[in-house]
């Protein structure tokens, strides 16, 4: 007759891969999150400075309301002089 005896190695083995695979998941979900963030204040930025164009251009009322939807301006004066200062 045989007997098996089972050791603990098994077990701290399945438990630090676990750990491994929930610590590595997290590390890429936190990389990815602050990625998208980053993605975010650029393309916020590229936005900001086309509408600048387009009203240094041409000033539409339809480019003021973008322009203060996204700055949060409510005068246009301001807004105007944001734009001188982003175009320099």
């Amino acid at each position: 007759m045989k007997f098996e005896v089972k050791t603990q190695k098994d077990d701290l083995s399945k438990s630090s891969i676990s750990l491994f695979l929930s610590f590595s998941l997290l590390s890429i979900i936190i990389i990815l999150a602050n990625f998208s963030i980053k993605l975010g204040i650029i393309s916020r930025h590229y936005e900001i400075n086309y509408l600048c164009k387009c009203l240094i251009i041409e000033r539409s009322s339809i480019n003021f309301k973008k322009l203060s939807k996204i700055t949060k301006l409510s005068s246009k004066q301001k807004m105007i002089d944001l734009c001188r200062e982003i175009i320099k």
